[in-house]
């Protein structure tokens, strides 16, 4: 019998995620400070990251994802969306919808220092 690695890839389920970043070494410190997120590099054009969801990483190009745009958009879950909205803002993320209600729960949007858009929701009530 062969022990199963419950962090192995699973067949045709997502895997990872790649994002274009204009300026790799803003973007990967925004989400370390903001997000305690840690990054492989693999030369000056990529930089990865790990154990977030779903792992990823972000490529050299100036292009963005944006809803506008009608890319995709990540979205993560807090437990306290304040506090996460306020530790986005400090890392230098710039909101770009205020915390909002819909139904199921709560959210905010944001860039990301190479522009990307990502967004934060709770389905907790403001603490």
């Amino acid at each position: 019998m062969t022990d199963v690695n419950p962090l192995a890839s699973e067949h045709e389920k997502l895997n990872y995620v790649e994002f274009a970043a204009s300026d790799l070494k803003a973007t990967s410190d925004f989400f370390s400070k903001a997000f305690a997120w840690e990054f492989t590099w693999y030369g000056d054009d990529y930089v990865s990251f790990a154990n977030q969801g779903l792992d990823g990483g972000f490529y050299k190009a100036n292009l963005r994802t944006r809803e506008a745009d009608g890319g995709a958009i990540l979205i993560f879950y807090s437990s306290d969306l304040e506090s996460s909205m306020q530790k986005v803002e400090a890392a230098g993320g710039k909101i770009t919808k205020a915390i909002f209600s819909f139904p199921g729960g709560r959210r905010f949007h944001f860039h990301e220092p190479s522009g990307n858009e990502f967004a934060v929701w709770s389905d907790l009530e403001a603490q």
